[in-house]
């Protein structure tokens, strides 16, 4: 008996066989303007670059999946594919071939940098800003890509338009959506001109290929702006996880003769100096260890190395500033702070308020997440004879939660 469903599936795998799927993950989200970049806000625990990238790629199979992605991130990006291997080994039923691609500072250069390494005939573009695209749309788009040179899902306007103060036929506006598909070689030659084409199919038709368009989705919108998280909300998907991350931070500075040490950024007036590549915040620098631990990043030597000389003597709370930026676009937030500083001397106490007060502001949180302790080793070890100070810092963070947004 003939199973036409069979049959059916084994064309659609062997045409997508030949289409290599690109994935743009390289934007700074801008627009958003949220502090946390769109592609990491997390449905569940899941980033949404993951997430929008597992789905795509169980909808056919392609030859290959290419993530374009912010160069600075692509290491911890890594990290979440490497489980995504973990996983399927443990035969969870996802499938993790996907490729990681250095981005550029637009669209167009993105792309191209993803091109350089596509051999198949033809190429499906999308951004991962696009969480509602559906396989129903995907093989609209396969079922017309032999008949174009670039295929596009489009949105009909319903509403009267005008250009300038000319009214213009709402009938002949598309509103132009992702994903599209094109035959990889005029995409190819067209970046090659060096224009910074919007989409694929501007480009495409610049090089005089034939568009094509199908009926696109509401679902299948961009997120852009602070509203369209309100819109993502009412599509059901997985809410950010209520996870607690826990990291901590250890770090100790060495004395000298000085007029003074930086603890958490506070002036502290002492006899002493600290002997340090930056300006040896001890306090500063294990928050910051504490902070990355939390978040699973690694530690403070990977992004500010003793070796380079652009952090000679550095003010802390300037690296301090920057892992909290970091953590933030990775779509964590900070939830409270504890910090212990051992030392026999100088004397810690009379300086806790101001620097819990200076912790508060770099951080952007409530005094009152913040806790600041002193001890001392009563005499004993290396801070007990006043060769140095040690800091134990903890921090905890939870993701950011974009339902909240209003």
């Amino acid at each position: 008996m003939y199973n036409h469903a069979f049959y059916f599936k084994k064309f659609q795998e062997a045409k997508m066989s030949d289409t290599t799927l690109i994935l743009l993950s390289a934007g700074n989200s801008t627009r958003l303007n949220l502090g946390v970049k769109k592609q990491w806000l997390r449905l569940g625990e899941t980033p949404l670059w993951l997430f929008v990238a597992c789905n795509l790629a169980n909808m056919a199979e392609f030859e290959r999946v290419l993530i374009v992605a912010n160069e600075s991130e692509i290491f911890y990006m890594q990290r979440f594919l490497d489980d995504l291997k973990f996983k399927e080994q443990n035969n969870l039923n996802l499938k993790p071939k996907f490729e990681l691609i250095a981005g550029g500072d637009e669209r167009a250069i993105s792309l191209k940098n993803a091109l350089k390494i596509v051999k198949s005939e033809f190429v499906m573009v999308s951004d991962v800003a696009r969480a509602g695209i559906s396989k129903n749309l995907v093989q609209r788009l396969l079922e017309a890509r032999d008949k174009f040179d670039c295929v596009s899902p489009f949105l009909g306007v319903c509403d009267s338009a005008y250009l300038g103060k000319k009214m213009i036929n709402r009938d002949e506006l598309k509103l132009i959506q992702t994903p599209q598909i094109s035959r990889t070689n005029l995409l190819k030659k067209a970046l090659d001109l060096g224009e910074n084409f919007l989409d694929d199919s501007s480009a495409v038709a610049f090089v005089g290929g034939k568009i094509g368009f199908v009926e696109g989705e509401k679902e299948a919108f961009k997120i852009t702006r602070k509203s369209d998280l309100t819109t993502l909300k009412s599509l059901n998907f997985p809410s950010p996880s209520k996870e607690i991350y826990t990291g901590n931070g250890y770090d100790v500075h060495k004395f000298c003769t000085g007029d003074g040490i930086k603890l958490c950024g506070i002036k502290v007036p002492c006899e002493y100096g600290f002997i340090a590549h930056s300006d040896g915040d001890v306090g500063l620098h294990a928050l910051c260890d504490a902070i990355l631990g939390a978040a699973g990043l690694g530690d403070i030597g990977e992004f500010f190395p003793d070796s380079d000389e652009k952090f000679r003597g550095i003010d802390s709370e300037i690296l301090l500033s920057k892992v909290l930026k970091m953590v933030r676009n990775f779509g964590f937030k900070l939830i409270n702070i504890d910090v212990t500083i051992i030392a026999q001397a100088p004397k810690i106490s009379p300086f806790k308020e101001q620097m819990a007060q200076n912790l508060a502001r770099i951080c952007e949180i409530s005094r009152t997440k913040i806790n600041i302790k002193a001890t001392t080793t009563e005499g004993l070890g290396f801070t007990g004879r006043k060769e140095g100070i040690a800091v134990i810092a903890t921090a905890n963070l939870g993701l950011f939660d974009w339902e909240k947004v209003e």
